[in-house]
């Protein structure tokens, strides 16, 4: 089923792709599988969103995995881990 979410990029992904936020159109059923399209996108996205990086990722600004479940409407966030000091 096709859903129209709110992607948001916080820091060093925000500015590698040069963008804090857009609108997807996606058939993507978990969060991991929006990373996967994001990342067969290639350039900037397939770096910034790459597996084996560490990123961050957020539905509805809940902490999530690979596997939560997204829906029509939902907000994404991507986001480097943060290090405090």
């Amino acid at each position: 089923m096709t859903k129209t979410i709110r992607v948001r990029y916080f820091a060093s992904i925000r500015e590698a792709l040069g963008t804090g936020e857009e609108a997807i159109t996606t058939q993507a059923e978990t969060l991991g599988a929006l990373r996967d399209e994001l990342i067969a996108r290639g350039g900037p996205h397939a770096a910034a969103l790459a597996r084996g990086r560490a990123v961050r990722l957020a539905v509805d600004q809940v902490m999530a995995k690979d596997d939560a479940a997204l829906r029509d409407g939902a907000e994404v966030a991507f986001f480097p881990p943060v290090t405090g000091g």
